[in-house]
Formats: structure tokens, sequence, C-alpha cells
């Protein structure tokens, strides 16, 4: 019975290794990110060989262990649009992340099989596999095998992990590429140099001749407007879908009223969530994907090492700049992070029972009560005010018929031929489509709040990415704006409202996110910094565009500017 389990869990566990091989390191798209996985691996399992001296438990764990790795990358990169990179482990390892995959049954479910099964597969690895007498650590001979194949092992993981060693080529890809050639080994082991998040590096001509300030003065306004950005989680114009032309699909939200000051597609930067790095964008005019595998992280990476943003440029002019968040302050590191952009007040969505659950009817509440604190305590004193949403975030997964109507069947069926809007995509979009009508009611309420103040106010509000739809979102026909690129799954869209006559704003076919924030300052008159001046010249000669400039030689005097003369990054500490 016992040589018939040692056998049954020697033969699994080759069996797993070699499936494990052939799914993972060999399915790398690059021969030299086979042989960078491949070293890894192979490391990994000679390690766990010579430590331990049983053989199924050595090939047993890294066919589980990549095997997770390999299936985690695919489920985050449907999420969110990035595999599982090392800095995960440091900034997402905590309880509100697990919080947030507890909404999602499909990542919870491979959580609970990865709890529940790899336990349950290396106990009876260990206890059924024994150790060959002749690899004993009784035996001399043993001992000294054992140690010198650790410590070679160990070298040779140790080699393959140096940017600069025999798989060089394999390290510092471009951001896209790491993101979307599904080399996943190749992607979490080299991200481990990726930790830290770096200034892009100067190119190789600069063309320093270039201005990046203004001259003319501003004229502030006789009476400084308060200023409202919103931020409308997994929030796109649903027009840009080309089915979309049924009657819900037409919102307010998204029309051109007489009111609106600005407005169209809005290019940002992440699909399917990563929202703090659209806030990040608002708030510093910068893009997180300038600074490498890092700046998905900028709360934690870039905020604290950021010197220019909106709110500094703000209460630079005498503003009182707030924050109303919809969700926990504890929430990657946001409340820090908000701090550290400039804010004098950071109000809590947890302290005013605002959570994951909450609509946007329930922040708007809460703002109300907010607004109306801050209005009376500083009557004199002009107010910018962000907030954000949280009620469109996925899933969206509601059955139809627990909808109100019209959205409580299927409103796309027989518009498109599957599998481009099946039974799973008019879920999905009569989802959103749902909540949507709830956010274009709460922007009117909101519009009427502000107007009816008797304060001259800014009003924007955008989407911060579009949402995945467990990644079925790119089945779905969209036009776009040529001029937002080849990607139309960073395509949202803002809009720019004053109570008061305004001159009109440059209407570009499509506007870059980092650009939002001198647009405000535009709108409200307020004199703008050396990094805003440079930041509005750019949007300007770049014709709204940002890193798709045409001018390459202007983007980089651009990037040259504000990191080497501006120093708008300070060093890591």
């Amino acid at each position: 019975m016992h040589r018939l389990r040692h056998r049954a869990v020697r033969g699994f566990a080759l069996t797993a290794f070699i499936a494990m091989l052939v799914s993972v390191p060999l399915a790398e798209k690059l021969l030299i990110e086979k042989a960078f996985a491949l070293a890894i691996v192979g490391s990994v399992t000679l390690i766990l060989l010579f430590a331990t001296a049983r053989l199924a438990f050595s090939l047993l764990v890294p066919a589980l262990l990549f095997g997770a790795l390999a299936t985690a990358s695919m489920l985050k990169l449907e999420f969110l649009m990035t595999p599982a990179l090392a800095p995960d482990l440091k900034y997402y390892f905590n309880l509100q992340s697990i919080d947030v995959i507890s909404r999602y049954p499909i990542l919870l479910g491979f959580c609970g099989l990865v709890v529940i099964l790899i336990p349950l597969l290396l106990i009876p690895a260990w206890r059924w596999d024994t150790v060959p007498q002749h690899f004993q650590l009784r035996l001399w001979p043993a001992r000294i095998l054992r140690v010198i194949g650790l410590l070679a092992a160990l070298a040779m993981l140790v080699t393959s992990l140096i940017p600069s060693g025999p798989f060089a080529p394999a390290f510092n890809k471009p951001m896209w590429a790491t993101i979307t050639d599904r080399s996943y080994v190749t992607a979490f082991m080299t991200s481990f140099s990726d930790t830290s998040a770096r200034v892009p590096p100067t190119p190789a001509h600069v063309d320093r001749s270039i201005k990046w300030t203004i001259t003319t003065p501003v004229n502030p306004p006789r009476h400084q407007p308060d200023v409202v950005a919103i931020l409308e989680e997994s929030t796109f114009d649903p027009h840009m879908v080309d089915v979309c032309t049924v009657p819900q699909c037409d919102l307010d939200m998204f029309k051109t009223g007489p009111y609106t000051r600005a407005g169209g597609p809005l290019i940002v930067h992440t699909f399917g969530g990563g929202t703090w790095t659209s806030e990040f964008a608002l708030e510093t005019g910068l893009a997180d994907v300038l600074f490498g595998n890092a700046g998905l992280y900028a709360p934690y990476s870039l905020a604290p090492r950021v010197e220019h943003s909106l709110p500094r440029a703000f209460k630079a002019a005498g503003y009182r700049v707030i924050a109303v968040y919809s969700h926990s302050g504890e929430f990657l590191n946001a409340r820090n992070a908000y701090s550290n952009y400039g804010f004098d007040m950071f109000y809590d969505g947890t302290d005013h029972g605002l959570g994951w659950k909450s609509t946007d009817a329930e922040l708007f509440e809460v703002f109300r009560q907010i607004y109306a604190e801050e209005t009376a305590a500083h009557p004199d004193q002009p107010l910018f005010i962000f907030t954000l949403t949280l009620h469109q975030h996925g899933p969206h997964m509601t059955p139809l018929e627990e909808l109100p109507a019209p959205f409580d069947k299927p409103l796309f069926h027989g518009k498109f031929k599957p599998p481009a809007l099946d039974d799973w995509l008019n879920l999905n979009l009569g989802n959103y489509l749902q909540r949507a009508a709830l956010s274009s009611q709460m922007i009117e309420s909101m519009r009427e709040l502000l107007w009816s103040s008797g304060r001259p106010t800014v009003l924007m509000h955008f989407g911060d990415h579009q949402p995945s739809f467990d990644g079925a979102m790119h089945a779905i026909p969209k036009t776009t704006p040529k001029e937002a690129g080849q990607n139309d799954s960073r395509v949202t869209y803002y809009r720019l409202l004053s109570s008061f006559p305004m001159k009109s704003m440059n209407a570009w076919e499509a506007l870059d996110i980092t650009y939002l924030g001198s647009m405000l300052l535009d709108a409200a008159g307020v004199p703008k910094d050396a990094f805003y001046q440079a930041n509005s010249l750019l949007r300007n000669r770049c014709k709204g565009r940002y890193l798709t400039c045409k001018d390459r030689n202007l983007l980089g005097s651009y990037h040259d500017y504000i990191f080497n003369t501006l120093k708008d990054v300070r060093d890591e500490d």
C-alpha cells in the first residue's frame, strides 16, 4: 500500500509539473522569455529538491505555484488589464483588497480554490514521498551533495534575476508590452526590479529652445468660482458602443447643454480598474504609465514625491480644497495620498455611511451635507471639491429581472449576431445603463444644488475608465475618434460646465486626462504655476493628445522641462 501511494503521488506530481511547463514557461511569448521562465522554474525546483530530497513535493510545489501565478495573471489581466506583478505583494496584500475580491465570484472562487487545493495536495505529497536512503542527512556524502546542489541552485536563481545578467533582454520591457504579451512568469519575476517608480530618462536629443512658460498675465475674475470635480467610476458615453441606439443610451449627462463649456471623448491610461491612477492623473497632471510598472501604485510610490498638484494650485489662489471620498480612506493609501496632493480636508466615506454598495444618490446626500457645512463655515472663501462615485463599479451582474423597467429585459437582442452581444453582454450592458441613468440623475441634482447656491461654480464630471464586464467589454464593437488612438478601451468622456458666462474653451476631438487640471484652472481663472503653464501649452500644441502627441520632439522637451528643470517628481528617499 505504501509503495502504491508513493508511485501514485510521484506520478501525479510529474504529470502536474509537465502540464505546468507546457502551459506556463513554454507558453511565454519570446524565446528569451521562455528560457528565462524555464531557468526560474528549474532553479526553484532544484532548490526544493536539494532542500527536501522529496521528488514529488519538489515537483508539485512549482507546478502549483507557477500555475496559480499564471491563472492569477490571466484573471487580473481580464479585470484590470495588467498581469500579476511583484509590487502587488507590497501594495495590495491587505484586507481592503480582500474585500474587493469578495465581490467578484470568479476571483473569490479562484482564491478559495487556491487556499483549499494547495494544502490538500502538498500534505500527502510530503507525507507519502519518502526521502531516499542515500539522500538522508545522516550520511555525510548526502549532506555535502545536498548543500552543494542547494547553493548552486540558489546561485542559478539569483543570477537569472539580475537585470543585467544572462537574461537581460527579458528585463525592462515597455509597460505596454509587459501587460499585453501574456508572458506571465517573466512579467512577474522581472517586476521585482520595478517596485520603485522611476522618472522617465531624458531623451538623447532634447530641444531646450522650446519655451514652456506663459508670459501673458492672467486677470483673476471678480468673484472666484467654486470648482467641483466628479470622477465617475467605470463610466463611458454609451453612444460609443455601435449598438447603443436604444433610448436607454440617450442620457443627459453625456449631452451638450446651455451650461456646457467643453466636453467630448477623454483618453485615460487604465481599463477595467485602477481608478486611483485616474485620480492621480487629475490631481497631478501626470500619467502613471510614465514611471514604469511601479507607477500603477501611484498613491504609494508617487503621491509623496510630486511637487506640483491641482490642489496646491488652487490653494495658492486662496481656495479651500477638500475631498469627499466615496469609501474608505484606508483603501490603497487614499487618505495619505490626498494629504500628499495638498488637500486641506479629506472626508472619509465610511465616516458618513458610504461604502462599496452606496448609490450615487447616497453620495449626493453626503456631498450636500458637507457642501452646506463648508459654505457656511467659509462663506467668503472659494472651494475646490473633488469627489468620486462608486456605484458603477463592477461586477455588472445583477439579474435583469431584478432591475427596474425598462432595464428588466435584454436591450440588444437581435442587434448584433453572437458573440458580440450575447446574453452575458446584454446582462452587463443592461446593468451599466441602469446605473448610468442613476448617475445622470445625480449629476443634474448636483448641478441644481450648486447653481442654486448663489456662488459662481465650475462643474466637471468625467469617466475614470471603461468597465471590464469580466473582459467581455473588448468584444463590443465601438467607434471612437481616430485622434484617441487605436486603443478604444482607453476612451471615456468628460464634461465641463459653468453657472456663469465664459469664453468657449478649445474643443479637441479627444482630450487626455492629464489636461483636466489645467482646464479647470483656465475655467476658474486661476493663475497657473510653472507646471500647469507647461501643461496648458502642451495641451494646445498637441491638440489635446499627450502620449500620442504627433510631435515627439515636443513631448521630449516637455518631459525634460517638467522632470529635469522643474523637478516635479522628487527622488525616492
